[in-house]
């Protein structure tokens, strides 16, 4: 094998917490799970932090540019997008080009709400839209302490790591 053969990407992606409008319910959207919480994630789309991170790192492993390029938040089109189905056109696009993923490894930087519990689903929603086993998948959480946006509970970061093989 070359080391051609093989990729990584890194991806990055931050927003913000709000408010839900008066009557509407408030939960953040992180790799597809809804989680109840009393705030909202800032965005154009969902605001799913997870799998835009785990985009711009697909899209980054074969320098194709990021998720901004591929959908930007000045296009209506993309108000309020699935990230999921934003993620499985990514995918298409690295499957394209004759790329396949071999592992991801995500991590999610918040205090608040707490992911253990929705972990399994994450994983799972993952390796379903990418078309691979959850052993692949990878994601954690951890907080900051109380430091930073994070700790603060402004907001949430989440960071992805990928590995590409060619087929």
């Amino acid at each position: 094998m070359s080391p051609l053969d093989l990729r990584i990407g890194q991806g990055l992606d931050v927003h913000a917490f709000g408010n839900a409008a008066d009557g509407e319910p408030s939960f953040v959207t992180l790799a597809g799970v809804c989680i109840p919480y009393s705030h909202i994630l800032l965005a154009h789309s969902d605001g799913d932090v997870v799998l835009h991170a785990l985009s711009d790192a697909l899209l980054g492993a074969l320098a194709l540019g990021d998720i901004g390029q591929h959908f930007p938040d000045t296009d209506a089109n993309y108000k309020g997008a699935d990230s999921r189905v934003l993620l499985r056109h990514v995918y298409k696009i690295i499957q394209e080009k004759g790329f396949i993923l071999v592992n991801a490894d995500i991590t999610v930087a918040c205090e608040r709400p707490k992911l253990a519990p929705h972990n399994l689903a994450m994983r799972q929603n993952i390796a379903d839209d990418l078309g691979v086993t959850i052993d692949r998948v990878s994601v954690k959480a951890t907080t900051t302490e109380k430091l930073g946006f994070t700790g603060r509970q402004e907001g949430i970061l989440a960071q992805a790591v990928v590995l590409l093989t060619r087929v």
